[in-house]
Formats: structure tokens, C-alpha cells, sequence
């Protein structure tokens, strides 16, 4: 099939509900993708952090390949190899005291999870998010995730949800009732702009947590896998949660979801209280072996930190010299850039010039590489955004919208 063909089909067939970009992807190999005419694009999206490993990493290519010859589905309700290798890694590198988990799907499914499960370990209903916050699409996560464009068509959603303020503990404090069993939150928020808190927010969190008897849950769906330049972005400041939901990377490119918990939490769900069929099946379990081995091998946290700071330090040349740029903030290669209006004219702009970037709310340029990009590929993109935002510029110039 051509390039037309391609879009054609998915446009007629597939359900409309994704924002497309007029691009054909076809193959890739670390941090670069190429399209079905061969054009090559440097990926500063990662397929909205998926490919922390980059494109077809080696070691989970063969993984997938080795175990496709030796089982690829086996319900959990049956003991296997490995899962059993891969729930050992991963409780290995997670925060102490997370040492039980539940293997399911996508970021949305463990959270899901993780809302069930901190209603069961209390026995009370309510869970409290932040606004700005997302967790996801399914029911439970839409009812805490703040997007009224994602919210409103479905509801009424699930009750006893709330949201309150952001970094403001005492808007927090002043939120929990008696019938509160759970405080979400991401430690970096990532569709809402790339918020990195104050410093001191998680541990005045928790401790609020701790002195009201509430669970604290954070989702580390995207900030988790070394991208902050920590395993885990919580890491950042010392704190652990009791529960924490995990996905997008954690299986080199294949679906996974996770939840860890504190074993005296997870042990409140009993047999037949949750469950999903495809829950640790071999095949996603094999990758997940192989890109935790990456992770820890290559130094892929390290490396987040290191080239992340060398990024952000051209991002805020990008700032110094566009008066269009607003802010530049994140940690690691979990980066934003906030412009002074809607970002969709430069990140189409971005594309059009072989750099695939995302948004993050209607003003932020989001940035989630690759974790094995090099600079490089980091100086090929910022000449890109650099050149897409003075075309953007011009434009407005020219139409006299340039904001002052």
C-alpha cells in the first residue's frame, strides 16, 4: 500500500477519535523513524513514552523472538517462567517496600487498579486527584482525570471522585474527609504542561497522608523507567508511595500495566476480585525481562539526566532568543516548553521538518525522547523547533499577532 492508501484505509476503517498527523511510520531503530516514502524523523515523542528504549532495541527484538517460539499466552492462573522472572526484576528496582504487584494492560488499566484496590484496603470510598491531572480514558480514570473535554461527553462518572488544587498541601489537608481512602497524584504532570512540583510538595503529601490514614498513589505511568534521570520520578524526592501505577515502557513497545503496592495493601484483594485475561502473559513478560536488563545495563537513568540537562540547556537558548517562549521547565528527558499561545501551528511545523514532538495542553511543546538518543539527534531537533518557531513568528508577524 502507498503513503494515500495507508490513510485511507485507517481514516475509513479505525474510529475517529485519535488527532492524527499526516505521517505513514513504517520502521525505526532507536531514536529515529522512518516513514513508508524513507524520509527520516528524529522521535522526540517515543509514542507518548512507550519507546524509552528506542525503536527495536536489539535485546527486545530477540526476546520477543525466543519466546514467540516457546509459549506466547498463559492465563495466570497457571504459574509461569517468566513472569515469574519478570515480576522479580521489576520488584527488585522498584521503591522499597513495593514488593506486590498486578500485571494488567495499559497506564489506564493499572490505574483502575489501583482505585479498586485502595477503596478494598479501607473500606472507603473516596479518591482525591489534582486538577490538571491525567490518568487515563476508561471510567475510573476519566472520574480523576481533570480535561472537561474528556470528561463531559461520558458523565455522570464514577462518584465520590474529587480534584483539588496543585503543590497547595493546605487546599489538600482541607479536602479529606472521613470517607477518604486515597490521595493520586503524578509526581510530574504530564498532559497537564510537564509540572515538575516545589521541592518539599511530595513529603508534605505524605505526610499529610500518613497523619489522616489515607493512601497515597502515584502514578508513574510516563515519568517512571529512568526518564526523570531517576528509576522512578518519586525518587526525585525521597518519598514512596503505598501504591504506584506503572505502564508504557516497561515492556520495550509491547502492552503492559502495572500496579505495585505495599504487600499488606495488595493482600486485601482476594482471589476473583480483579483480574484480566492477557495478565502476565509470556510473551509481554519476556520483553519486559529484557527492557528492565536494558535499563539497568546501559545506565539509561544516567544517561536521561545527562542528556536531559544538555537538552533543556538548548531549549532555554530557544527561550533567550524567541520572545514566543514562555518557559522551559522538567527533569530528565521528560521536558516542556511552554509557548505564549497555542502550540499547534509549531509543532506541525516541528513534523514538517523531521522531528516528531507532542503537546501537552494547549500551550506546551512536550518532549519525551528516547532514552538512548544522542546529541546528535538532541542538536537535529532543537534546530527544528528553533526553525519552526521563527517560521511561526514570521507568520504572526505578518498578521500582526505576535504577543508582546
Amino acid at each position: 500500500m502507498n503513503e494515500n492508501e495507508i490513510i485511507e484505509a485507517e481514516n475509513r476503517y479505525l474510529a475517529n477519535v485519535f488527532s492524527k498527523k499526516p505521517v505513514v511510520l513504517t520502521s525505526g531503530k532507536g531514536a529515529l523513524l522512518w516513514d513508508v516514502n524513507g524520509r527520516e524523523y528524529v522521535d522526540c515523542a517515543s509514542s507518548y513514552g512507550v519507546a524509552a528504549l528506542g525503536h527495536c532495541h536489539p535485546k527486545i527484538v530477540e526476546a520477543i523472538k525466543a519466546q514467540a517460539e516457546q509459549l506466547i499466552t498463559c492465563h495466570s492462573c497457571y504459574y509461569n517462567d517468566k513472569r515469574a522472572e519478570f515480576i522479580e526484576k521489576l520488584v527488585k528496582i522498584t521503591p522499597k517496600g513495593l514488593d506486590k504487584a498486578f500485571l494488567s494492560n495499559s497506564g489506564a488499566e493499572s490505574i483502575e487498579c489501583a482505585i479498586k484496590l485502595a477503596r478494598k484496603a479501607t473500606g472507603k470510598p473516596e479518591i482525591i486527584g489534582l486538577m490538571g491531572a491525567f490518568h487515563g480514558k476508561t471510567m475510573g480514570a476519566l472520574s480523576l482525570t481533570w480535561d472537561k473535554k474528556y470528561r463531559e461527553p461520558f458523565m455522570p462518572l464514577v462518584p465520590d471522585m474529587k480534584n483539588v488544587a496543585p503543590d497547595n498541601p493546605s487546599k489538600l489537608r482541607a479536602a479529606i474527609t472521613e470517607k477518604t481512602a486515597a490521595v493520586i497524584m503524578e509526581p510530574i504532570r504530564g498532559e497537564g504542561g510537564i509540572r515538575v512540583p516545589p521541592d518539599d510538595y511530595l513529603q508534605e503529601v505524605q505526610e499529610i497522608c500518613d497523619r489522616r490514614g489515607v493512601l497515597l498513589i502515584f502514578d508513574e505511568v510516563q515519568s517512571s523507567f529512568g526518564r526523570t534521570g531517576k528509576l522512578f520520578a518519586c525518587e526525585n524526592w525521597n518519598v514512596t508511595p503505598d501504591i504506584m501505577t506503572l505502564a508504557k515502557p516497561f515492556a520495550g513497545g509491547l502492552p503492559i500495566g502495572i500496579t505495585v503496592a505495599k504487600e499488606n495493601i495488595m493482600s486485601t484483594l482476594k482471589v476473583g476480585e480483579h483480574s484480566t485475561t492477557f495478565s502476565g502473559s509470556p510473551l509481554v513478560c519476556a520483553a519486559g525481562c529484557a527492557a528492565i536488563d536494558a535499563l539497568i545495563e546501559e545506565k539509561l537513568a544516567d544517561k536521561a539526566a545527562s542528556n536531559g540537562k544538555y537538552f533543556r540547556t538548548l531549549l532555554e537558548g530557544l527561550q533567550a532568543k524567541h520572545k514566543t517562549v514562555k518557559e522551559v521547565r522538567g527533569l530528565g528527558l521528560m521536558l516542556g516548553m511552554e509557548l505564549r499561545y497555542d502550540v499547534y501551528g509549531v509543532l506541525m511545523k516541528t513534523i514538517s521538518k523531521g522531528v516528531l514532538v507532542l503537546d501537552a495542553g494547549r500551550t506546551v511543546i512536550r518532549l519525551l525522547p528516547p532514552l538512548v538518543i544522542n546529541k546528535p539527534q538532541i542538536d537535529r531537533a532543537v534546530t527544528a523547533l528553533d526553525a519552526a518557531l521563527e517560521e511561526d513568528e514570521n507568520g504572526r508577524a505578518s498578521s500582526s499577532t505576535v504577543p508582546n
